[in-house]
């Protein structure tokens, strides 16, 4: 990656600064970093009302009726220690030499993905903001994964190259969502992955609403269409922090219901498959999901006619 090519003078001192403060903060013991990210992540959660607001109304919307709210906020302050964790586990993963990166991470159902890969028709993967997933790159590379990953570049160049760097250091190649088809389709062709997370809420004209934790959720449409489109096998994986390390779940290759004929149908209905895979994924370790975004923020109408206001 070129950087001077890409970011100004000004920008290219923060991408450093943001470089060394992580690889600083990565070299403190882990016990010792586990600690101090539970103790940011809990002080993150009494001072940053306007997300923990949002944490506690989403959990609100999906456990509802299973949990009640003294349980909710104990998840939620959960959530918050577990997005402690992210920046210093990305620190020391800059710092940790290959070896040590892979005694870290277990990965389970690879077989999924060799399968996959024998179908010859590329890999489509779905996952999520699950566990620390700045770390999939490098499961991806321990499982000999020729992985492409879509993303969203950030608005702030200086993190948004910090991240490009430390996703593509082990060999992933990075797709910006914008126009990412032309890309995607390559690389299927290709026979290699491509990884796009669909936990996230996107706006009316980008998806179609799906059952999530029993509310309709505005979900991207891309992989169906895509899925639909090239025939790809479709397969989750999620990342997973344990106690002694990370688990890397390959689940099973996803069989979609049979064509209706009408495409809008078929993507819906592949749309909530994929999604209630997510849920799955969500159930097994609700407290290592990114419930601070607005995952529901898209309605599925809005009044018309227009109400005039009361002079």
């Amino acid at each position: 990656m070129n950087l001077r090519s890409s970011l100004t003078r000004r920008e290219l001192r923060l991408f450093r600064l943001i470089d060394r403060l992580l690889r600083l903060i990565g070299r403190i013991p882990r016990p010792a970093a586990k600690r101090i990210g539970n103790v940011l992540g809990e002080a993150a959660f009494w001072l940053d009302k306007r997300h923990r607001d949002i944490t506690l109304q989403n959990l609100q919307v999906a456990f509802e009726q299973e949990l009640d709210a003294s349980h909710r906020q104990s998840l939620a302050r959960a959530v918050y220690r577990n997005l402690g964790q992210i920046l210093f586990e990305v620190g020391w993963s800059l710092n940790a030499d290959w070896e040590t990166l892979c005694r870290q991470i277990t990965i389970t159902g690879l077989e999924n993905y060799q399968e996959a890969c024998r179908r010859g028709k590329g890999v489509l993967v779905i996952t999520a903001h699950m566990g620390n997933w700045e770390l999939l790159p490098i499961v991806a590379k321990r499982a000999q994964l020729p992985i492409n990953i879509v993303y969203r570049p950030l608005d702030f160049k200086p993190l948004d190259r910090f991240f490009e760097h430390t996703r593509s250091r082990y060999g992933a190649k990075l797709i910006p969502s914008r126009r990412a088809l032309v890309k995607i389709l390559k690389a299927l062709r290709k026979g290699e992955a491509v990884a796009m997370l669909m936990d996230q809420n996107v706006d009316f004209y980008e998806g179609v609403w799906v059952d999530f934790f029993g509310h309709p959720a505005c979900t991207s449409k891309a992989m169906a269409v895509i899925a639909m489109k090239t025939e790809a096998a479709v397969l989750p994986v999620f990342l997973y922090r344990q106690s002694d390390g990370f688990r890397a779940v390959f689940g099973q290759i996803l069989t979609p219901a049979a064509s209706t004929g009408d495409k809008q149908k078929d993507v819906e209905a592949r749309t909530a498959q994929y999604t209630k895979v997510i849920e799955d994924g969500v159930r097994a370790e609700p407290d290592q999901w990114f419930w601070v975004h607005q995952r529901w923020k898209t309605r599925t109408f809005s009044p018309w006619p227009r109400q005039e206001r009361s002079s």
